[in-house]
């Protein structure tokens, strides 16, 4: 089994003091794992995803990509990842035949054929210079350099954005064939609530520099209760008491609420607290989750 493919303990990172853009964040993605990383602009998810690059180091904690320091061993780390990023630039002044040479000297485990493959499904038309290319053509160049050195790990950073649908689908079922042909380990950002929702099997969230969510995707669902209610102010204050709250908020003439523990559980909570409340309960969708966890001007509570 090894080690955890990613690592982090303890890790803090500060641009100028006191700002913290990461603090205290701990977890670890074993191999196989699909982890989709959340949390608003700002909240740490590319400063996250270079770190396991080894382009930006922790002031505080370690990080481990497939057991070492990912900046004591740079190039055979980096071989074994696929990186593709909504900031990256390919050089504008090469022909995206000339990035593939690139690509297949510098990663030893290339796979021709596959990037051959790659280029038909992704129509990318080898003689045509980056620098003529939209942003979503250049995407499609970088996502598919990204994988056709089959990466053990596989980081993308807003991934499909500059992609037109039908390209993001394309894009999506690229990168489950990929999970499903060679067992990839993948952590992405991505404001596509929906493209995590097919690929994940876990989220990370991130809020206000911590780590506030790690949970299987498939138990979200099941251990958290959505529960709208008329009120206000008075009301949030009430929830918020229960240890059950996650995060509480005021939405127009109702108050929303966010409860770890099922509908029956939020729904007792909530009379027992205010027994005028008829609250309504049922379980999140994804984006309601990130929208109440992003939303709310209280620091939620540690998840784990």
């Amino acid at each position: 089994s090894g080690p955890p493919v990613v690592e982090f303990e303890g890790v803090q990172r500060h641009f100028g003091e006191p700002e913290f853009v990461l603090d205290d964040v701990s977890f670890q993605i074993q191999r196989g794992d699909v982890v989709g990383l959340l949390g608003k602009n700002g909240a740490g998810k590319t400063t996250l995803i270079r770190m396991v690059l080894g382009m930006l180091h922790p002031h505080r904690g370690h990080v481990r990509v497939f057991g070492v320091d990912p900046r004591d061993e740079p190039v055979s780390v980096k071989q074994r990842i696929g990186f593709v990023s909504d900031a990256q630039v390919l050089p504008p002044y090469l022909r995206a035949r000339e990035v593939f040479a690139l690509d297949a000297g510098l990663f030893p485990t290339w796979d021709e054929p596959l990037a051959q493959s790659l280029k038909e499904r992704f129509e990318i038309a080898g003689a045509k210079k980056i620098r003529e290319m939209s942003k979503g053509e250049a995407r499609r160049v970088a996502v598919a350099c990204a994988i056709a050195h089959r990466p053990e790990l596989l980081l993308l950073d807003e991934p499909s954005s500059g992609f037109d649908p039908a390209a993001r689908r394309e894009f999506l079922e690229i990168a489950l064939e990929h999970l499903t042909d060679t067992g990839s380990t993948i952590l992405f950002s991505s404001h596509q609530l929906d493209d995590v929702e097919r690929l994940a099997n876990r989220i990370l969230f991130l809020q206000g520099s911590r780590l506030v969510l790690d949970e299987p995707l498939e138990d979200l669902q099941e251990a958290y209760t959505l529960l709208v209610a008329k009120g206000g102010p008075t009301q949030v204050t009430e929830l918020r008491a229960s240890s059950l709250c996650v995060t509480a908020r005021v939405v127009g003439d109702n108050v929303h609420g966010l409860f770890r523990g099922s509908d029956a559980q939020a729904r007792k909570m909530a009379v027992r607290l205010s027994p005028e409340l008829k609250p309504a309960t049922r379980p999140p969708r994804l984006e309601e989750v990130f929208i109440e966890l992003a939303e709310s001007k209280v620091q939620p509570r540690e998840l784990r």
